[in-house]
């Protein structure tokens, strides 16, 4: 996804399948914590279904609407996690099995010895 955009921008476009069929219109984008990149939209179906969560990446904004390399029904079926929330990062890791991408956990940092415990006296 072209990381130029503004998100708010992405807001109320329409969303279309790998196919050409309109999902619906996006109700949210979701930032990633650590970047602030938009990763996930949200994608109202329909007038009283939930909304789908769809990558951002690989997605490709095509003159004002969304395509997302996705069949409608693997959209559809993705989990529902509810809108206007924090996407976790288990909730995540979720979302990136569903769509069979490449969701590894980010990288921990090793155990470090940052110097003595508060307290502690060395003998």
């Amino acid at each position: 996804m072209q990381t130029d955009i503004d998100p708010r921008n992405l807001i109320g476009r329409k969303a279309f399948d790998r196919n050409g069929t309109k999902i619906g219109t996006i109700d949210e984008i979701y930032l990633d914590d650590a970047t602030g990149v938009p990763e996930w939209a949200a994608i109202r179906t329909g007038l009283f279904s939930r909304d789908a969560f769809v990558p951002l990446e690989p997605s490709r904004l095509v003159e004002g609407t969304l395509h997302i390399p996705f069949d409608r029904s693997l959209i559809k079926d993705a989990p529902d996690f509810g809108v206007g929330r924090h996407l976790s990062p288990e909730q995540e890791l979720q979302l990136y099995h569903h769509y069979g991408l490449d969701g590894a956990a980010p990288p921990s940092f090793p155990d470090r010895d940052f110097g003595k415990i508060a307290g502690s006296e060395e003998t």
